[in-house]
């Protein structure tokens, strides 16, 4: 089923079994009638127990997209929390409408309810997918990149088991110079890209792979065919890439790895790169079949969406608390210099979307009409006094409060950068596209460690403090950041 039918089939379900849940309790004995019952109407009552518990599931992550995941995983995780709603709701409301003699026996009852009717509902749900992924409803398009008998070998593995949803429709399939063989192209291709040697055609069938699958073959050059990644993905909506490789084909992971940046994939590999990789993957048994996943989401679901809440209300309260500083700072601004005092400039956000990103402006106006995009040195000629002052504090950074706010940018994160340089050094800095895969931040660890960009080697620095963020985020993380940010911006050592 598609992710919007799921979505709705499991809200549907959860609403009806958290009902069910509040009516075995409120049918029980009168000791066990504590469902909240706002203006004496206890149907009301269970529509905002219901909806709380809806609020929970998906704060938990109980809504979020488990392909090939197991159902027992699924069920310990609904069981976590089940138990947690249980335990706020007797002890945070129940308590004292409870007698204590009932109270154990009311949790028991309630809590079993709530897990026995919810994990049935989605226990049939789950079954009801991997029956219509089995027919061949709702599978995943996948792509393998990898030497040709290692294409081979998985391609037949994955058809051995049709329950893991996986749809081989392409394959970058890398050779030796000496058994190039000499294909017609399929999938489009940019005007004027003769595809730099790499041939491609639709697979005939059989034990090689699907018929019209597109094979690509690289012969010699493994990078020339990682090249075509991008396309493929685009013009065969791919969403999962399946990489298999040597182990000791590290340049040809790290080529898969930089230019599937920034593209809604997921990245599975065989578990001999595990040493090229550390501790960015996972191992996923899909169906009996081991991969590995390469970067995961780098943070649980419930950190991520409490991570959310907290730059929302931070960034209200402090958009609204210092208004009156902030309309004198705009008007400082354009009282000292000519030209607006709020300077907008796209920048790079997360999954490589582009977004315009406000701060005060700190220049003077058009600063780079003559030159073109150009980083701010030390000393630099181009920026006010006001904006030195700013600069310093970093106050110059306070509009972005609004980016935040609407979901463009976090309080911590990478510094979004703009797109011209964004794509000089995804060239020149390997992983450097790695950034975008989290929200781009107000501020980060890279800027309370590292100073401005004046280099390409300031830039790989400060790579290596926003990947090591990347891979240890947390809100422990995140608040020791922001703590040493607003003591660099009341010492003034901003830059």
């Amino acid at each position: 089923m598609s992710r919007r039918v799921e979505l709705l089939a499991l809200l549907l379900g959860d609403t009806l079994a958290t009902t069910l849940a509040a009516a075995v309790v409120l049918r029980g004995p009168a000791a066990w009638d504590w469902v909240p019952e706002p203006g004496g109407s206890a149907a009301l009552g269970v529509v905002l127990l219901v909806a709380g518990w809806l609020v929970l599931f998906s704060f938990s992550g109980l809504y979020g997209e488990r392909y090939a995941g197991g159902r027992l995983d699924e069920l310990v995780a609904l069981l976590k929390v089940v138990v947690f709603g249980t335990l706020v709701l007797l002890f945070g409301y129940a308590l004292d409408r409870v007698a204590p003699d009932a109270l154990r026996q009311a949790m028991a009852v309630y809590g079993g309810a709530m897990f026995a009717l919810v994990g049935a509902e989605r226990l049939a749900i789950r079954g009801l997918q991997r029956a219509l992924v089995v027919r061949g409803y709702g599978r995943h398009r996948a792509v393998v990149v990898g030497w040709s008998d290692r294409v081979e070998t998985l391609y037949h593995d994955l058809a051995s088991y049709p329950a893991a949803g996986i749809e081989v429709v392409g394959a970058i399939r890398l050779k030796p110079a000496a058994k190039e063989s000499a294909f017609a192209g399929d999938v489009p291709r940019p005007a004027g890209d003769d595809g730099g040697g790499v041939v491609e055609r639709p697979s005939p069938g059989g034990d090689v792979l699907p018929a019209g699958a597109v094979e690509v073959t690289a012969a010699g050059a493994p990078e020339a065919g990682v090249a075509e990644l991008p396309r493929l993905i685009d013009c065969l909506g791919v969403r999962d890439v399946l990489i298999a490789l040597g182990s000791d084909d590290h340049a040809t992971l790290d080529a898969v790895l930089r230019v599937c940046d920034g593209r809604p994939v997921t990245l599975k590999l065989v578990p001999d790169f595990y040493a090229a990789i550390g501790g960015m993957a996972r191992t996923e048994h899909t169906y009996g079949i081991p991969l590995i996943e390469v970067l995961p989401e780098p943070i649980p679901v419930w950190e991520r969406r409490t991570k959310r809440i907290v730059d929302v209300v931070a960034s209200a309260v402090a958009l609204v608390a210092g208004l009156p500083l902030w309309l004198a700072l705009g008007a400082l601004v354009r009282l000292t210099s000519p030209g607006g005092a709020i300077y907008r400039q796209e920048r790079v956000g997360r999954d490589g979307r582009p977004f315009t990103m406000l701060k005060f402006r700190t220049m003077v106006d058009g600063a780079e009409r003559e030159t073109g995009p150009v980083w701010a040195g030390r000393g630099d000629a181009r920026v006010t006094p006001v904006g030195r002052w700013l600069r310093r504090f970093r106050l110059d950074e306070a509009p972005q409060l609004w980016n935040v706010l609407v979901g463009q940018m976090s309080l911590v994160g990478p510094r979004p950068e703009r797109p011209y340089f964004v794509r000089q050094l995804a060239e020149q800095v390997p992983l450097y596209s790695r950034r975008h895969r989290v929200h781009p931040g107000l501020t980060g660890l890279a800027q309370v460690k590292w100073r401005r960009d004046a280099d390409i080697e300031d830039v790989r620095q400060k790579l290596k403090y926003d990947l090591f963020y990347i891979e240890n985020m947390s809100l422990q993380m995140d608040a020791t950041i922001l703590f040493q940010t607003v003591r660099t911006a009341l010492l003034g050592r901003g830059h």
